[in-house]
């Protein structure tokens, strides 16, 4: 049984059973949900190391978890007395369904929105819509929202507990309150695109799959006639621009390659030209939001002209001024570098004393290499080591020492 095959069948099968579960059904119960999708993967792996992983996989899966659910209500003797009301408060969905690509999609976009429920703070928002919806495990979500594994944990019970307290999980959400939860939505889409971008913690730096989801959810709602348009071009530019460099940044056995290595005859140009199509897009009204900001930093990093660093600095200077962030000053420290001078990069960089994250290390020891300061560099990269996680990141920055070895 091909274990990485299982677990992308089990990483997009779960968001996907979760919705069903929730929206269609009208599952109040977010824990037993998940518990009902856990049974159905462990029931697969049982199944499938005998047999094999069946022609289709996920039509195995939606049928199983459809059967736990209903053995669940059988089995706890309350099927007419509690959940056929709750259901017919809901949807009136008692009969076995063919779960389809089409009831996931409108679930899972249903869903989203639900989870992002202005009741619950934005912490909370977003550790949930992470977990049920994107799949993703605690440490995964605290890598990707800079917490632990304890915080994560008791934010999601504490979520669930609240949404379990208002007696069922409210799907028939209006037109204003969607329009009112688009920003969490975006911003849990944004994450999801990021994690698969540059992945915190599994030993494949990209995960190609997650960047699609992200980039498919938002064209979906970029098809919904209630949304204001702009910022959901904008982030769908981001995503093109920052996609069309997957196949750019692995190198084989040498791991992970910084932007300036990278061989642009990879880049995807069809990307990048859907990137300014929905970047053009994006600029009409007034408004400026942050996914502006840095779809127009990933535009620049596609050109090649004179004033491109410039305007890559100017726009990081904007985007600070909107929402400070260490690691968007990080970053700015490169632009710094390169539209300015090395010197007064690597003096605002030191400023910042990230001192536990192996990036903020690489980024010195990039500035010191332009500096041609061997030593300060080769310091720098063993800094860096010392706090990287990864196999791949390890394996890039072994390959800088000794290029800096000479």
């Amino acid at each position: 049984m091909d274990n990485k095959q299982l677990s992308g069948i089990f990483k997009s099968e779960y968001s996907n059973l979760i919705a069903v579960l929730c929206n269609y059904y009208g599952l109040a119960d977010l824990q037993l949900a998940e518990d009902i999708v856990s049974e159905t993967f462990l029931r697969a792996m049982k199944a499938w190391s005998h047999k094999g992983i069946p022609s289709f996989p996920k039509a195995w899966l939606r049928k199983v978890a459809q059967n736990l659910l209903y053995e669940h209500y059988r089995r706890k003797k309350i099927y007419t007395e509690k959940i056929i009301p709750e259901l017919g408060a809901g949807n009136g969905q008692t009969n076995p369904i063919e779960i389809t690509d089409k009831i996931i999609e409108d679930s899972q976009l249903r869903m989203l929105f639900v989870l992002c429920d202005p009741k619950l703070n934005t912490e909370s928002q977003l550790c949930i819509a992470l977990r049920i919806l994107c799949g993703f495990s605690i440490e995964e979500i605290a890598r990707a929202l800079l917490s632990n594994k304890e915080t994560i944990t008791k934010r999601l019970y504490r979520a669930k507990k609240a949404l379990k307290e208002r007696n069922r999980i409210e799907t028939n959400l209006t037109v204003d309150q969607y329009v009112l939860r688009l920003d969490n939505v975006l911003r849990v889409i944004y994450l999801l695109f990021n994690e698969g971008y540059y992945s915190s913690i599994n030993e494949e730096s990209i995960r190609h799959e997650i960047c699609w989801e992200a980039l498919r959810l938002s064209l979906f709602l970029s098809r919904q006639k209630i949304f204001p348009k702009p910022k959901i071009y904008a982030l769908i530019a981001l995503m093109c621009f920052h996609a069309s460099r997957l196949d750019a940044r692995t190198s084989g056995e040498h791991g992970d390659l910084l932007y300036h290595e990278q061989d642009k005859k990879k880049w995807d140009m069809d990307l990048i030209q859907k990137g300014k199509k929905y970047l053009n897009r994006s600029a009409t009204g007034n408004e400026v939001t942050k996914y502006h900001l840095e779809a127009a930093i990933a535009y620049w990093h596609t050109e090649e002209t004179r004033e491109k660093w410039n305007s890559i600095l100017a726009l990081y200077n904007q985007l600070l001024a909107m929402a400070y962030s260490p690691i968007i000053a990080m970053n700015r420290t490169y632009a710094l570098a390169k539209a300015n001078s090395v010197d007064e990069a690597i003096q605002e960089a030191h400023k910042l004393e990230l001192k536990d994250n192996h990036h903020y290390f690489c980024l010195l020891a990039e500035l010191y290499r332009m500096k041609n300061n061997t030593d300060m560099e080769m310091d720098c990269l063993r800094k860096a080591m010392a706090f990287a996680n990864k196999k791949n990141e390890k394996e890039l920055i072994q390959k800088r020492l000794e290029k800096a070895k000479g």
